[in-house]
């Protein structure tokens, strides 16, 4: 009897379990389709004309129009969206490169070295976390405009380089302090210098945030419009970016449906790149800063 007894505790409490995650499973659909819900709707507004657009509350069109992509990726200007991606690539890749070499130097500095005034740089560090870019964007501008660096991508891969964003070695500094140092030992002791303790040991275990720290700053630049407006003054050199308000501004009457397809085919490469590197995104969130 009482075995039984257990037998029926343990099977209520697999039922309550298996009922608790199905709960947990309908909560993450209904939250999963609301949030993707205006990428959807901007899909299928994307074959709309604007009278369907603005006069019909209905998902589908009831007339498909795909020769809005067509016309969306033919440009402006004189530019196609292939010229556009490509600016955008030359922009976003060299920037987000120098920023990941950039902080891991910078945080492998802070965490592995003493050095004089250690604690005050680090406190600067992290007030420059407090500072908006905007408080700065006059000086930055005048100090780009005089390096004749304005109309160029200099203004974007020379803060990368030298690592201007705190956000990032304050990530990768927040990782390191979790990687024991018995692992450099080691390696000086097998003969490895500084150089190669970072490179031969730490980066490996450094690739979630790496991943993490590359995924945020591709999305930032990606989606950066305000300094792109600042620093960018040529059609030819537009990023994505500018390029989607430049297709809003070109016409005197704007076709919704084109500017739809527009902003669909800016975000389909986010969505890929988000859901590919999903794993390392979230391992390295989940793993920075947690451990002291």
């Amino acid at each position: 009897m009482i075995i039984k007894k257990e037998n029926n505790g343990i099977m209520k409490d697999k039922d309550v379990k298996d009922k608790a995650r199905v709960i947990d499973y309908v909560l993450i659909i209904i939250i999963g389709a609301v949030l993707l819900y205006p990428i959807i709707w901007m899909f299928f507004a994307s074959f709309k004309d604007n009278s369907e657009i603005f006069g019909s509350v209905s998902l589908l069109p009831t007339t498909w129009h795909p020769e809005n992509y067509i016309n969306a990726w033919k440009g402006s200007a004189g530019y196609t969206y292939s010229k556009f991606f490509i600016n955008t690539l030359i922009l976003v890749l060299p920037t987000t490169l120098l920023t990941l070499a950039s902080s891991t130097l910078v945080a492998y500095g802070f965490v592995r070295f003493n050095f004089p005034y250690k604690k005050l740089m680090f406190t600067l560090l992290l007030a420059m976390m407090m500072l908006p870019s905007t408080v700065v964007i006059i000086p930055r501008y005048m100090l780009y405009n005089q390096f004749h660096w304005v109309d160029t991508y200099m203004p974007f891969y020379a803060p990368a380089t030298l690592c201007c964003n705190s956000f990032f070695p304050y990530m990768l500094i927040q990782f390191l302090r979790g990687v024991p140092r018995d692992l450099d030992e080691s390696a000086y002791i097998d003969g490895c210098s500084t150089f190669q303790t970072l490179t031969k040991i730490l980066l490996p275990l450094m690739k979630p945030a790496l991943f993490s720290a590359g995924l945020f700053q591709f999305l930032w630049t990606y989606n950066d419009y305000f300094n792109s407006l600042i620093f960018i003054n040529s059609v030819k050199k537009y990023p994505i970016s500018l390029a989607v308000r430049l297709s809003l501004d070109s016409e005197s009457v704007v076709q919704w449906g084109k500017i739809m397809a527009v902003a669909f085919i800016a975000v389909v490469p986010l969505m890929i790149l988000f859901f590919a590197c999903q794993k390392y995104f979230v391992e390295g969130i989940a793993t920075s800063g947690m451990k002291n």
